[in-house]
């Protein structure tokens, strides 16, 4: 079982099937609109 982890919130996004336990860090759609927004200005 995998998760995927917000690196920006530290919340969880998802989970998935995998052999291993994991964690992988990604951006959740609100952190990711901010940052999008951010960048805009």
């Amino acid at each position: 079982m995998g998760t995927l982890i917000c690196q920006a919130c530290n919340k969880i996004i998802d989970h998935f099937e995998d052999e291993k336990v994991s964690v992988l860090y990604s951006s959740c759609t609100n952190c990711h609109k901010e940052q999008i927004e951010k960048e805009n200005e």
